[in-house]
């Protein structure tokens, strides 16, 4: 029998609940109160590096160029364009322009937040003639949008508003009507509706509903703007439906039955002989053959045999694939590093852009032209600020249109960016990107933080952070732990990280940090963890299973009750996260893997590191009473009370934390000053 002393915290309507959560925050602010200081010069630091007034790269689409930029002062983006009918310009002499100041004002997300404390920005989509665009806002961090459109040439809202929405819609090709997604009470898109423009709400219309539980619902264009897709998605298994752009009221059309266990998606090719479906799957090959790691298709929309364009590697991964009118650009993975590979559609003739340092991530950019010969990408380091960099695919040419500023003097020859590897006791090799003062000494006594999550096939990539600086400035080691149960290194490493092989993901961040300490990068006592959400249960599960070998744990929103949570079917997202975790309710080795591990259940009377924890009220994704039960259990639980154990709950936020910039540097601020705190450091 489970006995739960912190059940009653669940509930927020409950006046003990709001008032306990507000004596922790206080507490954390009394026990941190000795280093104020040394928060505002971090966050002084932060902010010092960051050019205040700056903004992307512009991208073009047909007759105009779209930018965001951000202003000294305001919290949030402002969305731009500038004309451009005859394409005159390139993509520097747009951004010459952007900096000039020229241009529209389509979206200030600073006036939007005006008398809210809260502001995220959902759906941003023009209409194809670009007279129109949809934009959603959610003012409490619940991740519920309401959606409304404005008018472009007169700059005003249209009188048509939809509330309760979720994060994803898609134009018609005529510009009137708009398909939206709605949640269930679990949080979950299950719907996808039709609305005209000009139109009662109440007259719009259920396009699809999707009634197994399991299963995602999200709506979107394909690049060439001809068809709206309709992706269903669970865990394991998806299914994709198709109608004409140009005909909103034709029935949604299955591409490929739903197969359990088999993921495709889709985007839309026009080659000389008729036009085709680009596929990513993880479906048997043509020769049965399993495709783990997936491969890409072309499969004719009039039917007949599909041609392989990609085949399936055991070394490679395909993490993505985008059409163009030529060409296809497949994102793969290799030991862990993201690669850009750019096959062309008629010859299949391919080769991979190459990258000019050895650890590195490159991420999507906005390429929102279909008949275009030249790719967009961001490329970044531990060492190299971001940049936005256009691939012109005939001369294989690199071109960096814009780089992040770093303010300050910034030198980054004066670090050392490694990749590591450190081995698990079943012999399996992890990854480590690293990065460090080129003067650090390896004697342990470095101060290091180690980052992972681990979790949902998602990969944490080696990328740059400006805030990071400042922990670097002051001799600290960052690494990120590549642990299984990421996406990392392929769809086998994902797999030997969830369900009944979770506690994998836990057994390879103790071996990246017992590899630190072997190899003199650092020691337990100068040794700090952070991670977040489902990286807040790998912080949660580590400290459990070797509380002796970190200085201190930063756990942010983190999903530490996890057998409670996926016991309850009533709670958001819980039934589409049997896939990850494992259905404790139906099967009993599934709740018996799942108590073996969960760190809520596994508080002991033993000596717990420094402990710092954030939870957000309004957090849709990870409940405010996970993070407040489990401070609550180790407070009467630990053996030892002398290092600190502080909660830190945002009473008008979500999952994200603090949404404007400024706040979130504060944020940031505040987590440095505790992590150096426990390792000594007070300046």
């Amino acid at each position: 029998m489970r006995i739960d002393d912190w059940h009653w915290l669940r509930d927020r309507d409950d006046p003990r609940v709001i008032a306990h959560l507000e004596a922790e925050n206080a507490y954390t602010e009394a026990m941190t109160a000795a280093s104020a200081g040394l928060r505002e010069r971090l966050y002084e630091q932060i902010k010092g590096r960051i050019q205040e007034d700056d903004l992307s790269a512009p991208a073009r689409r047909g007759g105009w160029w779209y930018w965001s930029r951000t202003t000294a002062g305001s919290q949030y983006r402002i969305h731009c364009r500038l004309a451009d009918p005859d394409r005159r310009l390139d993509a520097r002499t747009a951004l010459a322009a952007a900096i000039a100041g020229d241009g529209q004002v389509i979206l200030d997300e600073n006036e939007l937040a005006q008398g809210h404390a809260y502001l995220q920005l959902g759906v941003f989509a023009l209409s194809h003639d670009q007279r129109r665009l949809a934009y959603a806002v959610d003012h409490h961090g619940s991740e519920r949008y309401a959606l409304r459109f404005r008018d472009l040439d007169g700059g005003a809202d249209l009188p048509d508003a939809v509330d309760d929405v979720s994060y994803t819609a898609a134009w018609s090709a005529e510009g009137e009507t708009v398909f939206y997604t709605r949640q269930d009470a679990a949080m979950r898109p299950h719907e996808v509706w039709r609305h005209r423009l000009g139109t009662p709400t109440e007259d719009d219309v259920l396009v699809h509903h999707e009634p197994d539980e399991r299963f995602f619902v999200s709506v979107g264009l394909t690049r060439s703007r001809r068809f709206v897709l309709i992706a269903i998605e669970s865990k394991q298994t998806a299914e994709v439906r198709y109608l004409p752009a140009a005909d909103p009221h034709a029935d949604p059309v299955a591409i490929a039955p739903r197969v359990q266990g088999v993921e495709y998606e889709v985007d839309h090719a026009v080659l000389p002989h008729g036009d085709a479906w680009l596929v990513r799957s993880n479906g048997p090959s043509p020769d049965g053959s399993p495709c783990p790691n997936f491969a890409v298709a072309l499969v004719p929309l009039g039917g007949g045999a599909p041609r392989t364009l990609v085949a399936h590697r055991e070394d490679a991964t395909v993490s993505a694939v985008e059409a163009f009118a030529g060409h296809a650009v497949v994102h793969e993975r290799v030991e862990g590093l993201e690669r850009i590979r750019v096959v062309d559609l008629v010859s299949a003739d391919q080769h991979v852009v190459e990258q000019p340092e050895p650890v590195y991530a490159t991420g999507g950019s906005i390429n929102a032209e279909f008949d275009a010969d030249v790719f967009r990408f961001t490329y970044t380091s531990l060492v190299s600020p971001p940049s936005t960099v256009d691939y012109e695919l005939g001369p294989r040419r690199r071109t960096v249109v814009k780089t992040q500023p770093v303010l300050g003097g910034y030198d980054p020859s004066a670090y050392r960016s490694e990749r590591l590897w450190a081995t698990a006791p079943d012999g399996t090799q992890v990854p480590i990107s690293l990065v460090a003062g080129s003067g650090v000494p390896l004697d342990g006594s470095a101060p290091c933080l180690l980052y992972g999550y681990g979790s949902y096939e998602l990969a944490i990539d080696p990328t740059f952070s400006s805030s990071r600086l400042n922990l670097l400035e002051r001799g600290f080691v960052f690494a990120i732990a590549h642990i299984r149960g990421g996406g990392e290194m392929g769809r086998r490493w994902y797999e030997q990280g969830r369900l009944e092989h979770k506690r994998n993901t836990f057994i390879d961040f103790i071996a990246c940090a017992e590899h630190l300490v072997a190899t003199g990068w650092t020691s337990p006592e100068r040794l700090v963890i952070r991670g977040g959400s489902a990286g807040g249960l790998l912080m949660g599960a580590v400290t459990n299973m070797r509380p002796d070998l970190w200085a201190a744990v930063v756990a942010e929103v983190p999903f530490v009750d996890v057998l409670t949570t996926m016991c309850d079917e009533t709670l958001p997202l819980t039934v589409t996260e049997w896939e990850e975790w494992g259905d404790p309710v139906h099967d009993v080795r599934a709740y018996e893997t799942i108590r073996s591990y969960s760190p809520y259940d596994h508080v002991e009377p033993v000596a717990y590191p420094a402990m710092y924890v954030t939870a957000g009220l309004n957090d849709p994704r990870v409940g405010f009473w996970e993070p407040a039960k489990w401070v609550a259990k180790l407070r009467v639980t630990r053996a030892d009370q002398t290092p600190p154990l502080l909660l830190k709950t945002e009473l008008g936020a979500g999952h994200q934390g603090p949404s404007g910039r400024y706040e979130a540097w504060r944020d940031e601020a505040r987590v440095q000053a505790f992590v150096l705190g426990a390792v000594g450091i007070d300046a």
